[in-house]
């Protein structure tokens, strides 16, 4: 890695950004509290610098790899301080990467201000567990402190596969296995159907990519593992419908009948700035509880939603109310808010 890289990730570090981009024509850029932030103290990146420092992170290997695939993913650790998770691709015909900042540290649910109800659904012993938002709103974060929860209070086995590796575990009361996609293996599916029989009580998907993949989690689920992915939708209901409408007609129906038997929970994100400039997550629960189960059997996904604003007694919160509850507290301003869902008027009943 050349020295002029290694500046860039250390002022990522310091200025604790979570993303840096490298790009033709642009400075530098890092993302802090989710805007993009040019470090106007460098010089504008030119096509053959772009190379020099993207092509210095990569092996042998991994440069012939890209030179074949037209892009890569892969993480690095770094100065044993953090990981970076580093994605690389062309765009108008040169090379630009997306470097993201994973602290070695995992953090609690608690220093993520995320809801405790997530710690109730890490004590299942088997079912389907998502956590769902759009890119970049923490899901990953989200996936891995509900693991690094299991590991600490539960002696089972949990075998993670992603692509690539982003958190590493240190092993407290479970065994932890991470499977990288490439490095370990050829792809997911594959390493869906191998891990089931390395005797794993967890499994950790980081990504349901395909309707292959989606399938063999759900089966794993089936067969009493607890299982916990992610997937890019922007809600309950969207989530259902999307694993749903990625099979074909002919299969929808057995899919929507195992999904009924297997969900456990689907937890969605995003990460709002609030008043002082800090970032914060809001977030919809829902739980599948009979009626809910009922209604993915019976094709009402549409209905979901009121269910889980009435549910609040059973542990649901729609993303309207977490919204409003950092209006109420002062946190967030409600013009603000109502640029994060796209039902203004169901946010505006929550407010009178």
């Amino acid at each position: 890695m050349i020295k002029e890289l290694e500046e860039l990730l250390d002022s990522t570090i310091k200025e604790n950004a979570s993303d840096l981009h490298i790009s033709v024509g642009r400075y530098p850029t890092i993302r802090i509290n989710g805007l993009l932030i040019p470090l106007l103290e460098r010089k504008v990146i030119n096509p053959k610098k772009a190379e020099e420092l993207v092509f210095s992170l990569l092996t042998s290997e991994q440069k012939n790899i890209f030179l074949i695939k037209k892009q890569l993913d892969f993480s690095i650790s770094y100065k044993e301080v953090v990981r970076f998770r580093i994605t690389i691709f062309h765009q108008r015909g040169y090379i630009a990467a997306a470097i993201r900042l994973i602290p070695q540290k995992i953090k609690t649910l608690e220093e993520l201000n995320l809801p405790m109800m997530l710690r109730d659904f890490t004590k299942f012993n088997q079912g389907f567990v998502l956590v769902v938002g759009p890119s970049g709103q923490g899901k990953s974060t989200t996936l891995a402190s509900m693991i690094d929860e299991v590991n600490h209070s539960k002696q089972v086995h949990i075998i993670t596969i992603e692509d690539p590796i982003e958190y590493v575990f240190a092993q407290d009361k479970a065994i932890i296995s991470q499977i990288e996609i490439g490095s370990d293996i050829g792809d997911f599916n594959s390493a869906l159907k191998s891990v089931v029989r390395q005797d794993p009580d967890v499994i950790m998907l980081g990504e349901m990519r395909d309707p292959e993949t989606i399938s063999a989690a759900i089966t794993a689920a089936e067969t009493g593992h607890l299982v916990l992915s992610t997937l890019h939708t922007n809600s309950a209901s969207q989530t259902i419908d999307r694993i749903i409408d990625g099979f074909p007609s002919s299969r929808q129906n057995q899919i929507r009948t195992q999904l009924s038997l297997t969900l456990s929970s689907i937890f969605s994100q995003r990460l709002v700035t609030l008043t002082d400039g800090s970032r914060m997550p809001v977030y919809e629960i829902m739980i599948a509880t009979p009626a809910i189960r009922n209604l993915i059997r019976e094709n009402k996904v549409h209905q979901i939603d009121l269910v889980i604003e009435t549910s609040a007694d059973q542990g649901m919160i729609s993303l309207n109310k977490s919204l409003s509850l950092l209006i109420k507290t002062g946190k967030m301003t409600k013009e603000h808010a109502e640029g994060y869902y796209l039902n203004s008027p169901e946010l505006k009943s929550f407010l009178n």
